[in-house]
């Protein structure tokens, strides 16, 4: 992938961007190997590839500059706006989009939030695209000062993307690095946005949380399907279930399926997409994962964790081990920490994995691990 802007020096995210794709998927496989070299039953089967460039479905742009002359981006060392609305990162309706809303923020004079002085409004744009090119577009800003103007300008902004679905503007009134904050004000019709995974219609809500590549995403839920239907467990538990990617995939008739996830507006999505789809073996809780095992008195056959870059815990890892569970589908964008929740779970083996790259040019990764409970002495 060519980058203008990682040859000037304005944006180095994509650290590997350098090394030439092959060369990127062999060392992350190599690295993945090495964190798991004790688990010498451990089956790699081979890399999924992804597209080098073009497959984010999310824009996360800094708003800086002035209103009239606005950068969506990054901002460099002095806190001033590194304009990227032509990243070759995001799929083509993202960047088709962006300078669309560029011009939105100058035809709605929407002040962007200067760090170093802290003043003005509007701090990010978050654009989400969903495979057939609908859009979400949240404006996150540090007051309601702006709302008005927003939804004032809306007729025109519809008028030029058409495939525009969903729109809110998000509260974060904080001077901190939290891209987001709690009050979420949708302003459209609609309030979720739909994406087609599979065989799957997946609804987006604004403070939903869905994987960043759409293709490697289907990949890694039809991996789990597959795997999982070898196992013919009864009963699943999807823990940090996030919207339902896992826990949707592999409902059936002939099985009980729930999905944990601490975030509510996760949850309402996932409940939304089991309704419509007329799933009606799979249910969803929103709780701490942690926290409802240790209050739970029975175990599935099957557990299904994709937890953040630190890993389950010890807590967690500890029940694991515990419990009846029989088999672990682990997902993990962290080989580090999930080599150190494999120790802390000795009493099982790991026998297959498989690295997808959900984040060409960078060392980042996500590798399905496949654990299965040792039979005692």
């Amino acid at each position: 992938m060519e980058c203008h802007h990682f040859d000037a020096g304005r944006c180095r995210s994509c650290t590997w961007l350098t090394r030439a794709y092959a060369e990127q998927l062999v060392a992350k496989q190599e690295r993945c190997a090495e964190l798991l070299a004790e688990h010498v039953e451990l089956d790699w089967l081979s890399p999924v590839p992804s597209a080098e460039s073009g497959f984010r479905n999310k824009a996360k742009m800094v708003v800086a500059g002035t209103a009239a002359e606005p950068t969506l981006g990054i901002l460099d060392e002095r806190g001033g706006g590194v304009d990227l609305r032509d990243c070759g990162l995001h799929v083509p309706a993202i960047r088709a989009a962006l300078p669309v809303l560029a011009d939105f923020v100058s035809r709605a004079s929407l002040t962007p939030y200067d760090v170093v002085s802290r003043r003005g409004e509007l701090k990010y744009l978050l654009v989400t695209a969903s495979p057939n090119d609908q859009l979400m577009v949240r404006f996150v800003s540090r007051s309601q000062e702006p709302v008005a103007r927003i939804r004032k300008h809306l007729p025109w902004l519809y008028g030029e993307l058409p495939g525009l679905e969903v729109v809110s503007v998000n509260l974060q009134p904080e001077h901190k690095a939290v891209l987001e904050g709690d009050q979420e004000i949708v302003l459209s019709d609609a309030a979720t946005l739909t994406m087609r995974v599979n065989d799957l219609a997946l609804h987006l809500r604004p403070q939903s949380f869905f994987q960043t590549n759409t293709e490697i995403a289907a990949a890694l839920y039809r991996e789990a399907r597959a795997w999982s239907a070898e196992l013919e467990p009864a009963t699943i538990w999807d823990l940090y279930s996030g919207v339902g990617g896992f826990a949707l995939h592999l409902a059936s008739d002939d099985r009980d399926v729930l999905g944990v996830e601490v975030s509510e507006e996760a949850v309402a999505s996932a409940r939304a997409s089991a309704g419509r789809a007329g799933l009606g073996r799979v249910r969803f809780e929103a709780a701490d994962a942690t926290a409802y095992v240790l209050g739970s008195t029975t175990s599935p056959d099957l557990l299904v964790v994709n937890p953040p870059r630190r890993g389950l815990g010890p807590d967690l890892a500890e029940w694991i081990e515990g419990s009846g569970v029989r088999h672990v589908l682990y997902s993990s964008c962290n080989a580090e920490s999930l080599a150190r929740d494999l120790a802390a779970t000795p009493g099982f083996s790991a026998t297959r994995g498989r690295l997808l790259d959900m984040f060409p040019q960078t060392s980042h990764y996500e590798v399905l691990v496949l654990l299965e409970r040792r039979a005692a002495h």
